[in-house]
């Protein structure tokens, strides 16, 4: 497929552009906004989402799932991050999707994706992925917690392009799976793919920290975790996090 990439040099925010775009109503799905630097790029609820000129792959997408029910908004976030996922994957081991949807390698983040939708009555309307991979940048001390590029596990430059359009095109085959319908398909390789997947580990909420397990991801993105004495726990953004 033949996707709409749009290039800027700079700019505030990519999902800006996109928002703009679908103002003016010039928005095809699939629509994609690719930057060299980001000057207020921002990460899940507020964070500031920082990168070096040239050196990192900034870009959202638009989709338009007019198909999906709002309480099903989860199996979009769910492809975009299986996407990125399974086209890192090619470069080396050891990446996962650390719920809900940043990528990590080993215990590092090496991309984080923020999602932004509109909806029309109780169906979605349109879905903004905004995605940030660190891929050639050496230096990452401002970056954030933890973080990793791909330039450092691997040793080597990578094209910006042609990791977007393979990005894009696994989007684009994932998206039409869930088009038809594969949503179990679909949660079974997200799960496969999640970090820190198999044992208990440690995780923080309100009340401080506890071991426990992954037991599944509920359609809505709901974390349930199950600690030793076999309590669930149920958890939305931002109401758990790992230990690391």
């Amino acid at each position: 497929m033949n996707f709409n990439i749009i290039h800027k040099l700079e700019t505030t925010s990519t999902n800006d552009d996109i928002r703009n775009l679908l103002k003016d109503q010039k928005s095809k799905e699939f629509t994609t906004v690719f930057t060299d630097y980001q000057t207020a790029g921002r990460g899940q609820r507020g964070n500031k989402w920082n990168s070096s000129k040239e050196e990192n792959l900034l870009f959202s997408v638009l989709l338009k799932p007019r198909f999906l029910k709002a309480n099903h908004q989860f199996s979009l976030s769910q492809i975009v991050a299986l996407a990125i996922k399974k086209e890192l994957d090619k470069y080396a081991e050891g990446f996962s999707i650390k719920w809900p949807n940043d990528i990590y390698w080993h215990n590092k983040k090496i991309c984080g994706i923020l999602i932004e939708i509109d909806l029309i009555g109780d169906h979605l309307a349109s879905f903004i992925s905004g995605i940030g991979i660190n891929l050639n940048q050496k230096d990452m001390q401002d970056v954030g917690l933890n973080p990793v590029s791909l330039i450092q596990i691997i040793g080597k430059q990578t094209d910006r392009i042609t990791l977007l359009k393979s990005i894009l095109q696994e989007i684009y085959l994932l998206y039409q799976s869930l088009k038809e319908g594969e949503t179990e398909k679909i949660n079974e390789e997200y799960h496969a793919a999640l970090f820190r997947n198999n044992g208990y580990y440690t995780f923080k909420d309100s009340q401080g920290e506890f071991e426990a397990r992954i037991q599944t991801v509920s359609p809505n993105g709901v974390l349930q975790l199950e600690t030793h004495d076999s309590t669930i726990r149920a958890y939305a953004f931002k109401e758990v996090e790992y230990v690391l």
